[in-house]
């Protein structure tokens, strides 16, 4: 079985050793520098499509497709020398990125070639290419002076290095606390079981999502959360704290710089938001809409708290603290609508989870997906996938699945883009690879991996991006996948949220580890309804992190600490634990989000309109419908505008009613 090109291809991910990429990196580098200086030095007379626009568009071909197995490994790989030889490479190319980006005789070309040439005879995603090419031109100043493009180039340069030491401490940090059986009381004992034995005799548990949400929602010992979530939330505070500082002051002092007023209208430019003024009204908006749910649900937890503590004899000091959210809102689904997650966990194996998913996404979309037994592959738990087109056999690409958690690994949720689908130098299409990444809790020696329920629906709204990626169909690797606006970047997985609410996507998805038995209906009913629980605070925690993000990027300065306490109290009423800093784990904040985490709620407008107007009148599992999600939304990439990618597949402009609906909201 032939092995995706550019992974495979390019080296052994078993035998990768930090000399093979260091040198790998500095040949990337000194091949493509060598080809720009070609673009750069052309006479502005002889500029044509070919040797400029294609060239360029080649170029990030190349860049992308032998860059991003070298930048990788830093998430994946078990050897830590491999990871800091991956990380340095990411901070190489990084700093390459940034100096071509600002080459302005690579820039003039461009602009001569729109000048003297023209765009007129080119294809619609051509003459957006060459538009963006000068869009990004000018957003890195190269219409400006001399020196204040030297200014950016130095700033760029060490805002790089910050975000990669920023995720590299968040890779590393392997924080452990230990608890004896008493404290963690009210876990179930298959999790006790599966815990290390530590020092003097004690549980030894991490910060890892697999230990730090299960404690955190179930153990009722008060103290014993208290310590997890003040771990948790001080996590690379020391480190990370200053790193994001600065990187605020920089993003400020960059976009001052190239004329815009401070950094989230340099970012929002190119968003569907446009300006930080809508995306302010936007969260503002709706957290006036969700508080009174939220004062609801206050009194409803802190009537669970009184009882809980007259129950086992805690002191009761009638406020609801910072690490009682996660398990009153537990309470919440376990006694007003009867969910036991514990319960609920056992018809949710891992295998059967994959399967059903699988099944679901391949008879939606048309597809097939087959495992490449022979793969090569970072680790034993990881597993390769080939993606092809069920009607006429095209390969559309691969995907790696890598979903226990170890050291050194990356530690949430997120997709890797390995290689980009699109037209390479040579006129062919190249396939889509990419990796997915999750930190689910591993099978034992008695009992599979077992999900809970957000698992499962984030496990869904993952595989949703990867979809993305090896479903698109763009001509240059600048549209490829989720190169689309980042407040649009979401809404393809999150409509896919809803299918893990539904009857027939949870049958096929569920069976007891013991029994085979699919998921009960009367469950499948308590869910359904425990979907609108929690929707104020839940909300209202997302709106915060927006609000943060939102804050720092037009002030252009922050005491994060102070900040996030004041941003807290302010919008949720509970203060956050003293001497802790949750933004300097907020890997968001230095991977790409920044002045956008907003997107995750104005995402979801677009996600509940697709799925309500469409799939949930038509059929869930209608492959019609997924025939036309995957040419409207998925197959266009970035090569188009997302107000249009709606457009075309909902026949009108998109509307906020549902997303409000789904909020338990009036529109």
């Amino acid at each position: 079985m032939p092995a995706p090109q550019g992974i495979n291809g390019v080296f052994d991910f078993r035998k990768i050793t930090p000399e093979d990429i260091e040198k790998q990196t500095d040949a990337l580098i000194a091949k493509q520098r060598s080809a720009y200086n070609s673009v750069g030095s052309l006479p502005l007379t002889r500029v044509t499509y070919e040797n400029v626009i294609k060239q360029l568009a080649d170029l990030m071909t190349e860049r992308s497709t032998q860059g991003s197995p070298l930048d990788f490994p830093q998430h994946a790989a078990v050897d830590k020398a491999v990871r800091e030889a991956s990380s340095k490479a990411e901070q190489k190319l990084e700093e390459f990125d940034v100096e071509m980006s600002m080459r302005k005789d690579i820039f003039d070309r461009v602009v001569g070639f729109k000048d003297s040439v023209g765009i007129d005879g080119l294809t619609t995603e051509q003459k957006r290419l060459v538009e963006k090419l000068i869009l990004h031109g000018k957003r890195n100043g190269l219409h400006l002076s001399e020196e204040i493009q030297q200014e950016v180039k130095k700033i760029k340069k060490r805002m790089s290095e910050l975000s990669i030491k920023f995720q590299r401490n968040l890779n590393e940090d392997n924080t452990k606390l230990f608890f004896t059986h008493e404290e963690l009381a009210g876990m179930p004992e298959d999790f006790i079981d599966e815990l290390t034995q530590g020092e003097e005799g004690k549980l030894e548990v991490t910060m890892k999502y697999p230990h730090l949400f299960p404690i955190t929602k179930k153990c009722h010992v008060p103290n014993t959360r208290r310590l997890m979530v003040t771990a948790s939330q001080s996590k690379c505070m020391e480190e990370n704290t200053p790193i994001l500082e600065e990187l605020i002051s920089l993003r400020q002092k960059q976009a001052e710089l190239l004329g815009y007023k401070n950094h989230a209208h340099y970012v929002l430019e190119e968003r569907m938001a446009k300006n930080p003024e809508n995306v302010d009204h936007f969260l503002t908006n709706l957290s006036e809409k969700l508080q009174p749910l939220w004062e609801d649900e206050k009194v409803v937890m802190l009537k669970f708290k009184k009882e809980e503590c007259e129950k086992y004899n805690y002191e009761f000091n009638g406020q609801l603290d910072f690490w009682d959210l996660r398990y009153y809102m537990n309470q919440v689904e376990e006694k007003m609508y009867a969910v036991d997650q514990n319960e609920v966990r056992q018809y949710f194996p891992l295998e059967k989870v994959t399967s059903g998913l699988f099944d679901i996404y391949q008879t939606l979309l048309g597809l097939q997906f087959t495992q490449v037994t022979d793969a090569d592959t970072w680790h034993d738990d990881v597993k390769l996938y080939r993606v092809t087109d069920a009607q006429s056999g095209e390969n559309l690409g691969y995907f790696f699945l890598d979903l226990y958690p170890r050291d050194g690994k990356f530690g949430h949720a997120a997709i890797f883009p390995l290689q980009p689908s699109c037209v390479g130098a040579d006129g062919s299409r190249q396939v889509a690879v990419c990796a997915m990444m999750c930190n689910f809790t591993k099978p034992t020696k008695d009992k599979p991996a077992l999900l809970d329920h957000s698992e499962v629906e984030s496990y869904f709204h993952e595989f949703g991006h990867v979809m993305h990626h090896i479903c698109s169909h763009a001509t240059f690797a600048m549209f490829a996948g989720t190169h689309v606006e980042r407040d649009f970047l979401e809404a393809p997985s999150q409509m896919l949220e809803n299918w893990v609410w539904e009857k027939e996507p949870l049958t096929l998805m569920s069976g007891h580890y013991e029994t085979s038995k699919t998921l009960p209906d009367e469950i499948v009913d308590k869910l359904a309804k425990s979907r609108k629980a929690n929707a104020g605070g839940f909300n209202l925690r997302q709106i915060i992190l927006g609000t943060f993000d939102q804050t720092i990027h037009t002030r252009g300065e922050a005491d994060t600490k102070a900040l996030f306490t004041q941003t807290y109290k302010d919008i949720m009423g509970i203060e956050p634990i003293p001497n802790t800093n949750m933004p300097a784990n907020f890997g968001h904040l230095a991977g790409g989000y920044d002045a956008q985490y907003y997107g995750y709620l104005w995402s979801e407008v677009f996600s509940m309109d697709m799925y309500e107007s469409c799939f949930k009148k038509q059929g869930i599992l209608n492959p019609e419908i997924g025939a036309k999600y995957r040419q409207s939304i998925l197959q266009p990439g970035g090569s188009k505008d997302a107000h249009d990618l709606l457009r075309d597949f909902l026949g009108r402009d998109p509307t906020p009613d549902a997303f409000l609906r789904s909020k338990g909201l009036q529109p």
